[in-house]
């Protein structure tokens, strides 16, 4: 049943409306002020409103233009007894689907009705099919690195100039290069995805830079490469860790001088490309090792962008989490399912070696399998599936041994809830390297494996301090 909302200040217009849509089955609430209309717009899912031009307190042109910022998509009808053409246009640039007069005639009013209703139903099917469809999802979390990834990505992508992303397995290293790609002036061309890792080295040039007929043994036929299918848009190349020193080469002298030449093949082609590259992997400790080539590390590392760890951001998990519970139970069509705070906390204190593409397996697993409030429980049980090292068994036991291991009491009736028992741990956990290292902050960084970044926001959260001892 549709919900409607009635904005006007004559009792008998509100009555007579009400009594007319409640008699079609509409749900119907109605209010005699704009004020009050907007902040029952912000508590309720209304489908539809009509609203008065002219009323006390606040002019429904005003509540049309504040309720377009709070539920853009909201269709609103204005009434007026005093309509011309010229408030009727008004009416729809600012928003309005339709614009009626007073006394409003039955048909008229019902028709408009319906077709408002169908508009708003038309635009959340299009918003849905196009998530569907979609890959590029918003970039979720309110952490500081999030906020600083997302301030970078706002920065760069308008530029040409190229990134490397580096970040683990699962991360969300190819989201933020969606990102750049879709705020940058080539969001209208095409982004080509090459996974360096996923292709046989002995194949890796072809996939790059196409083939002649013949080139080689199964070359039947010409093939055009990602450079090319790329050309006026942005090549993503993902583990570019991964790639043969052959292939490396060849990328460099694309990028020195934006020029191709196909596998077997002898004419120069010219291409313009946007090339992003991301990495789980040291790409120093690579060349180090004689599997980079240093020339192509800094012709693709003109900005960095790492992506930190799930677990260097357990912050976001709630965040992440609901939302991964809202579009997969659409998907599903089934009821959002809900976690309460234990469940919540239960997932912060996972140790999400799969980064966010395992929570999002994680989630998909608690909504087919627990019932409709997920519980701590539920993430205890379903946390492993494969048997290995679950929450009960690993994490809390790391946490009451960091506890118990510092000196510090370990009676749990000592914490309010279970965050503060997390900080109170990894505190003493921070403080006790942290003093084991001599305070070298690059050092225990490296030991704990966070970025120092990361580890100094925590010295500054925590309220750690160097203690000289004489």
């Amino acid at each position: 049943m549709a919900k409607l909302l009635i904005i006007d200040d004559e009792r008998a217009i509100r009555s007579t409306l009400r009594e007319i849509l409640e008699y079609e089955n509409y749900d119907v609430e109605d209010i005699d002020n704009g004020i009050d209309g907007l902040e029952m717009i912000k508590r309720t899912n209304f489908d539809l409103v009509l609203c008065d031009i002219k009323m006390n307190k606040m002019d429904g042109m005003e509540v049309l233009e504040q309720a377009q910022l709070l539920k853009p998509d909201l269709p609103f009808i204005m009434i007026s007894g005093h309509g011309t053409v010229e408030t009727a246009i008004e009416a729809s640039k600012k928003g309005a689907f339709d614009f009626i007069s007073k006394p409003p005639d039955l048909n008229r009013l019902l028709i408009t009705v319906r077709n408002g209703l169908d508009r708003g139903n038309l635009v959340t099917e299009t918003k849905v099919l196009k998530r569907k469809a979609s890959k590029t999802r918003e970039i979720l979390g309110k952490s500081d690195s999030i906020s600083k990834i997302k301030e970078t990505i706002e920065r760069v992508a308008p530029t040409e100039a190229r990134v490397l992303i580096t970040g683990a397995n699962g991360s969300g290293k190819e989201l933020v290069a969606r990102w750049l790609h879709e705020k940058s002036n080539r969001a209208d061309s095409p982004l080509i995805e090459v996974n360096c890792a996923a292709i046989p080295s002995e194949l890796i040039e072809s996939e790059l830079f196409g083939h002649e007929k013949g080139s080689f043994t199964s070359a039947v036929k010409q093939r055009i490469g990602k450079f090319e299918l790329a050309n006026g848009g942005t090549l993503f190349l993902d583990e570019i860790g991964d790639m043969s020193l052959s292939a490396q080469a060849k990328v460099l002298r694309a990028l020195q001088e934006h020029k191709i030449s196909r596998v077997g093949g002898e004419k120069e082609i010219e291409v313009n490309v946007r090339v992003l590259a991301a990495t789980n992997k040291d790409l120093l400790k690579e060349i180090e090792d004689g599997n980079f080539r240093m020339d192509l590390y800094h012709r693709l590392n003109v900005i960095n962008i790492h992506v930190p760890h799930l677990t260097e951001r357990i912050d976001d998990i709630p965040v992440i989490a609901q939302n991964f519970l809202e579009s997969i139970c659409s998907d599903y069509g089934m009821p959002v399912k809900k976690i309460n705070d234990g469940g919540m906390a239960a997932l912060q204190a996972l140790p999400w070696t799969g980064n966010v593409r395992e929570l999002h397996n994680m989630i998909e697993r608690l909504i087919i399998l627990s019932d409709k409030v997920i519980t701590e429980n539920d993430v205890r049980a379903f946390a492993n599936p494969g048997g290995g090292t679950n929450i009960g068994a690993a994490t809390s036991t790391q946490i009451a041994g960091a506890i118990g291991g510092s000196g510090m009491s370990s009676s749990f009736d000592s914490f309010n809830n279970f965050q503060d028992y997390k900080d109170h741990a990894e505190k003493e956990f921070i403080k006790f390297k942290l003093e084991k290292n001599n305070w070298n902050v690059s050092k225990t960084a490296d030991e704990i494996d966070i970025q120092r970044s990361h580890l100094y926001s925590k010295i500054e959260k925590f309220g750690l301090k160097r203690v000289d001892t004489p």
